[in-house]
């Protein structure tokens, strides 16, 4: 079980793409995002609690026992390694381009982020469920749908305890220990 506090917070990561790309516009990629999201959750044994895919940037906010930056490498290293070979393998040489950056003179290389992710430490449950709602209304906030449980690659279904049947993430939230009210 995981109980929030000073001495085991969980972490809230941003992620924006490279020079703001629409890189997730395509649902088809936001699903590789959630599936990438599930395989570094697994790879790095985090707990998930929320999660949006957005058309240029993540938020998740996870428990996990490693350092903060591990939890980015891990969620940042795992979803641009597969953005990036979807990109590759079905010719989006355009979008290859713009994610290009020189690398010290070892040729050119893909980042599909941005700058390194901001990872914030939640440490109380007030501050964990003022992130859970920011990060639920993301999609609504840009007018992508009326209703958070609406926009299928966030977790707000989940928090409604009204998952899809195919829903891109479940949440660990039954690990999660509230003190008592």
């Amino acid at each position: 079980m995981f109980r929030i506090s000073k001495d085991s917070p969980a972490y809230y990561l941003t992620s924006v793409s490279k020079d703001r790309l629409q890189v997730f516009r395509k649902a088809e990629l936001r699903d590789i995002a959630c599936e990438a999201i599930g395989e570094a959750r697994r790879s790095a044994q985090l707990l998930l609690f929320a999660y949006v895919v957005m058309y240029d940037h993540l938020h998740l906010i996870a428990g996990s026992d490693l350092k903060p930056s591990k939890v980015g490498q891990y969620v940042n290293g795992i979803t641009g390694r597969r953005v990036i070979d979807y990109l590759k393998v079905n010719g989006h040489e355009l979008s290859l381009e713009k994610l290009k950056h020189a690398n010290q003179g070892r040729n050119y290389r893909h980042s599909l982020w941005d700058h390194h992710p901001n990872i914030k430490l939640l440490t109380t449950e007030d501050m964990l469920m003022q992130k859970v709602n920011y990060v639920h209304q993301n999609p609504v906030r840009r007018g992508l749908v009326s209703r958070a449980e609406d926009y299928k690659w966030s977790s707000a279904r989940c928090w409604s305890r009204n998952p899809l049947e195919d829903e891109p993430l479940i949440m660990d939230l039954d690990k999660i220990l509230w003190r008592a009210k």
